[in-house]
Formats: structure tokens, C-alpha cells, sequence
């Protein structure tokens, strides 16, 4: 018995402590966030999402089944800004004492430095909270992302840094191409009026400039009189295109864009992946590359040019 039990000692010894430490378990919210700490991790955490890919992050209310992740949670990471205020009060309220809630965007940019816009205006008190497809504040994220991870897995540190620094690179040369392709929009075209405003970090990156956006704060539809002050904003600003969700498709900008005799393109997306889990499109930056493109050739520039990113 002695022996066995010597024996048990030394099988275990060569092992590494990462195979016998049980996986810390990580829950997110949005794809995009949950994409990064899963590229962060390379596979030494298990991770979960609790908002479903398709559903509006705005509005959307945990469930039980939810509560129950995270319970479990060792460690969370939203967005903030406000953005998963129902999540993060539920987490408050039935998660362990010592698990950290990773607030991203705050974290990222300082309060100073927070936007408003019709969606989301000043006085109602909720910054736009969509700093992710500004894919230079995407590279901040996997910085806090990975400090959040090595905190609770020191011995994981050097994994979690390589492939934060490999993923940090990918971004960078995103970002660098996604400058260029707006580049080639002509000037007077470099002009967003969407659904939903999602761009509003985006705009001032890229040279771009948001005119407005339909849905109004309380994410209800727009009213009438909404809607005749963006068909006279269009007309007056002689937009080649609006823009809509692939997974909200608008009637409202459907009928503005036939009004105005616009193009009205639903093909953008700001936390909804393309393609299927698996494929290298069914991530956050595929969607980024097909937003790009999108709105690349809605507005009169030449969408071959992020055929020069390579996803490897």
C-alpha cells in the first residue's frame, strides 16, 4: 500500500499543477468580450456566455439558468457602461463573495472620455457603450482581460500574455486595414446613419462621421416624428446609404430608405458573429472584417481591400 501510494505521489508529481488545478471558470456576456477571453485563454479556462448571440444586450434579462452560472463563476468580465446592468445586479446579488466583476469598458476609458448621442443620451445618464468595434479600444480590452485571467491563474501569467500579445498583433493589423479602407471611401460619402448606434467609437477612428441613428433611447420604434427628421438629415446630407442590423432588420429604415431613395444595407452587425461556431468568420474579428467591407462598398470605396488581412 505504501508503495502504491509512493507511486500515486511520483505520477503526480509529473504532472504539470495547470492538469491538476481544476479550469477556472470564466462567464462573459456579449460574443465579442467572450471571443477575446476565449483567444486570451487559448483553451486553459472554460467560458461562458450568457447572452445568446442574436439577442438584444440592451434589454436583455438573465434567467434562472443564468443565476446558476454564476454561482459557479470564478471570475466575470462584462462590458459595463451600463450596458448589463440586469446581469450585474443579479451577480451582485448570488455570486461567491471573492469573485471579481471585470468591467471592461470602464476600465478601458475614462468617464471623460464616454460618448452620448440620440440612442443614448446625456441626461437619461447611460453612456454609448460600444467601444469594442474601435479595434484599437478592442486591443485595451484583451490588455485588462489578460491581467483579470493571470490574477487568478498566476501560474497561467506567461500563457495568457503570449497569446494576448499574438491576438493584440491581429487587432493591430485590423485596425491599420480598416483605416485604409475607409480611406478609399470618397470624403464626401464617410457618413453612418444607422438603426441602432453601435459606431459611435468606430466613426472618430476611421475618419468617419455618425449623422444619427433611428432608434431612440428607450429602444422602442421611432416615432413619426423621428422619422421625418432623419429623412430630412438624409436628404440634406446626401447619404449614399443607411445602415441596418442583419439580426434586427429595421421596416422603419426600409421605408426611410425608399423615401430618401437611399440604399438601405442590413447587413451590420456590432455583437453577432457571421458564419458558424468553428469557422474563422464566427468571431470578433469577422465581424469586424465584414463591417468593414460592408460599408466599404455601401459608400462608394473598394471592399477588396481587407482581402490583404490574413486571419493567421
Amino acid at each position: 500500500m505504501i508503495k502504491f501510494f509512493l507511486g500515486l505521489g511520483l505520477i503526480l508529481a509529473a504532472f504539470p499543477t495547470t492538469l491538476l488545478a481544476a479550469p477556472l471558470k470564466v462567464v462573459t456576456t456579449v460574443a465579442p468580450i467572450t471571443d477575446m477571453v476565449m483567444q486570451v485563454s487559448g483553451g486553459n479556462v472554460e467560458v461562458v456566455g450568457v447572452i445568446p448571440q442574436g439577442r438584444n444586450s440592451h434589454t436583455f434579462e438573465p434567467s434562472p439558468s443564468d443565476a446558476k452560472i454564476l454561482v459557479a463563476a470564478d471570475l466575470i468580465i462584462v462590458n459595463g457602461l451600463h450596458l448589463e446592468t440586469p446581469i450585474i445586479n443579479l451577480a451582485e446579488k448570488v455570486k461567491r463573495k471573492a469573485v471579481p466583476i471585470v468591467k471592461l469598458g470602464n476600465a478601458t476609458l475614462r468617464s471623460s472620455d464616454w460618448k452620448y448621442d440620440f440612442s443614448f443620451p446625456k441626461e437619461k445618464g447611460n453612456p454609448n457603450p460600444h467601444l469594442w468595434p474601435n479595434v484599437s479600444l478592442a486591443q485595451r480590452y484583451v490588455s485588462v482581460i489578460e491581467k483579470a485571467l493571470s490574477k487568478q491563474r498566476p501560474d497561467l501569467a506567461s500563457t495568457f500574455e503570449k497569446n494576448a500579445n499574438k491576438y493584440k498583433k491581429k487587432l493591430h493589423k485590423l485596425d491599420n486595414l480598416i483605416s485604409k479602407c475607409m480611406a478609399n471611401i470618397p470624403p464626401k460619402n464617410r457618413k453612418l446613419i444607422t438603426y441602432h448606434d453601435s459606431f459611435a467609437y468606430f466613426a472618430p477612428r476611421y475618419a468617419m462621421k455618425v449623422i444619427g441613428a433611428v432608434q431612440p433611447a428607450d429602444f422602442a420604434e421611432p416615432s413619426p416624428k423621428d422619422v421625418a427628421r432623419m429623412i430630412l438629415q438624409i436628404r440634406k446630407e446626401q447619404v449614399p446609404a443607411i445602415f441596418g442590423s442583419e439580426v434586427f432588420p429595421s421596416t422603419v429604415l426600409a421605408q426611410i430608405a425608399k423615401e430618401t431613395g437611399t440604399k438601405y444595407i442590413n447587413k451590420l452587425r456590432d455583437d453577432s458573429f457571421p458564419g458558424k461556431p468553428g469557422e474563422k468568420e464566427h468571431s470578433y474579428i469577422g465581424m469586424m472584417y465584414l463591417n468593414t467591407e460592408t460599408i466599404t462598398e455601401a459608400l462608394g470605396g473598394d471592399k477588396k481591400c481587407m482581402r490583404k488581412f490574413n486571419y493567421d
